[in-house]
């Protein structure tokens, strides 16, 4: 072993599972948010981020099913959807996001997204595919019901066809994703965005990056009180 090639770091290691759904514009627009605090604090903090599924609708169609008519009866009515899908647009445009409502006519079924994000794992791809949907969602109105569609956005982050298309042709995975969803809502989930520090920590919602900052800064000086053992240091007042 080479002496000279080991870096050591202090910085403390923050554990970040986030719970979401890709078709939730809070999730993407949470996204952006935490992201531009894990960029302030990169310097002192290292951050381990995970995505975990959450369905808004799991009831909803296989293949998906009129967006505006859906969305409509979710809010109670036309003005209420255009309302709210108007303020979402314009928040997630102050973080550089462009929501085109007017292209996307789907709200699908995002079993087979999220059996796929998992999936995602094992090639060091999750947070690319998660972005990539969101992306294909919310800007390109892409129809994410579709197995072809999921399978080309796959492949586009680095995941091979042949795996991706092998996958979606069977059950596997689904078990794990109802899981999953079951034990976040028995963990008190009921709603995403949803936050979770170092297994230990909850955070709700699309919090602003000044709160992200200062509830990662609190968290790891906790860290650093309570993961403080005996050791000897160079000033020789220990031992």
């Amino acid at each position: 072993m080479n002496i000279e090639n080991i870096k050591f770091s202090n910085k403390p290691t923050l554990k970040v599972s986030v719970i979401s759904d890709v078709v939730c514009p809070w999730c993407y627009i949470g996204k952006r948010r935490l992201e531009s605090a894990i960029e302030k604090l990169s310097d002192k903090y290292t951050f381990e981020v995970e995505y975990f599924p959450f369905e808004l609708n799991p009831q909803m169609p296989e293949g998906g099913a009129d967006q505006k008519e859906y969305l409509t009866q979710k809010f109670g009515s036309e003005s209420r959807y255009e309302q709210l899908t108007g303020h979402v647009s314009n928040v997630a445009a102050q973080h550089g996001l462009r929501f085109n409502y007017e292209a996307q006519t789907i709200s699908p079924n995002t079993r087979k997204a999220h059996r796929l994000i998992q999936l995602a794992k094992e090639d060091g791809k999750q947070l690319e595919l998660v972005e990539a949907f969101f992306k294909a969602y919310f800007t390109d109105g892409v129809d994410l019901s579709k197995n072809e569609n999921l399978i080309a956005i796959a492949e586009r982050t680095g995941i091979s066809r042949e795996k991706t298309t092998e996958f979606l042709s069977s059950t596997v995975g689904e078990a794990e994703v109802e899981m999953a969803e079951r034990q976040w809502q028995s963990a008190g989930v009921t709603g995403v965005p949803f936050y979770v520090i170092d297994d230990k920590y909850g955070i709700s919602g699309a919090q602003s990056p000044e709160s992200f900052i200062e509830a990662f800064t609190q968290i790891a000086d906790a860290k650093k009180v309570t993961a403080s053992g005996e050791a000897c240091d160079v000033d020789g007042n220990n031992c």
